[in-house]
């Protein structure tokens, strides 16, 4: 998703909360202004319904929870609120609750589709935010240009480490919830434009 500087004037994070659930569309929080959520384009909407998807079909019997979407996340080292693309955390749900607005506060997964506008935010100051957070095990990244998924994972000594996953007939393993989702599942149905021109539409392997 994209976030774009909604107010100049600085304000609390209380004040922010308040905004965010009388608006029609959602906003991000960090350092006293708030970003608006700009809507999405078709690949990034499959991308993030196929992984949704087959999240909840693993986890039905887990302990874990995948949210999509509308989960609002707080970084509270940074006091940032956060939507990320797809969110999961296990066993007890640690939650911020203001005025009845609710707050996730201990992902232990979190997965973020790439667009343009944000990709370099997603890889760069982000994931330097998202890092601060005590509970998060593995951080990925999804393209929707391309066949390509990133997967970072903490070490034992707190360094993230990197895997590459580049080919549909690949799959990869959420060791932190104990997950694998296949590439041909994460594009199904989604068309990448290839140098031609012309689109390319994934289908799943059999």
């Amino acid at each position: 998703m994209n976030a774009q500087p909604q107010k100049k004037t600085r304000i609390t994070p209380e004040k922010y909360l308040e905004f965010d659930q009388a608006s029609d569309i959602k906003h991000e929080y960090f350092d006293g202004e708030i970003f608006a959520i700009t809507g999405a384009s078709l690949n990034h909407n499959q991308i993030s319904m196929n992984v949704a998807g087959e999240l909840r079909n693993q986890l039905k019997t887990s302990p874990c929870r995948p949210f999509a979407n509308d989960m609002r996340v707080k970084i509270n080292e940074i006091a940032k609120y956060t939507y990320p693309d797809i969110v999961i955390t296990c066993g007890d749900i640690e939650l911020e609750k203001i005025e009845g607005v609710e707050t996730l506060l201990n992902p232990i997964v979190i997965i973020e589709v790439l667009s343009g506008s944000t990709e370099a935010y997603d890889r760069g100051k982000k994931f330097q935010h998202y890092r601060s957070l005590p509970t998060l095990q593995e951080y990925i990244l999804v393209s929707q240009t391309h066949c390509l998924v990133e997967k970072f994972i903490r070490g034992d000594g707190g360094q993230w480490i990197l895997t590459l996953h580049e080919d549909r007939g690949q799959s990869i393993k959420i060791e932190s919830i104990d997950c694998e989702l296949q590439l041909s599942e994460i594009y199904f149905r989604v068309e990448f434009e290839d140098d031609t021109g012309f689109n390319q539409q994934i289908e799943p392997t059999t």
